[in-house]
């Protein structure tokens, strides 16, 4: 079942993603950090991702990511990464202002637009 979930919740579940890819978990001063919020913001969030089952976080514990906050982490990271590579390599955008753009642009863009971005780039990029 596909979760929707605000645009703070699918950043703090990309954070997380992109801090646990060597396999360990993300902690919360690491999440607090990327995200530029403060800890006891990012204890209430991960509270609420626990909460949809999206994530497993024990006191003290580094958090880590249920299958399906997984999946929907992956599936954010990935559109917020081709928006970013459209921006800087097709409209030459700054690779600052393109990151904040894609970061905005990932949460309301459909997976029909971001396919015909691969697409194109596919095409355009050889």
């Amino acid at each position: 079942m596909q979760q929707k979930l605000t645009f703070t919740m699918e950043n703090y579940l990309e954070a997380i993603y992109e801090l646990s890819k060597s396999g360990n978990g993300a902690r919360i001063s690491d999440i607090a950090e990327k995200l530029n919020v403060t800890k006891a913001s990012t204890n209430s969030a991960m509270a609420t991702l626990s909460e949809k089952g999206l994530i497993t976080n024990e006191k003290y514990k580094e958090v880590f990511l249920t299958p399906e906050g997984y999946k929907l982490a992956e599936f954010t990271s990935k559109k917020h990464h081709v928006i970013h590579q459209f921006l800087t390599s097709v409209l030459n955008i700054d690779s600052g202002i393109a990151d904040n753009d894609a970061c905005a642009i990932e949460h309301v863009i459909s997976s029909d637009s971001i396919l015909a971005m691969q697409n194109f780039m596919a095409e355009y990029i050889k």
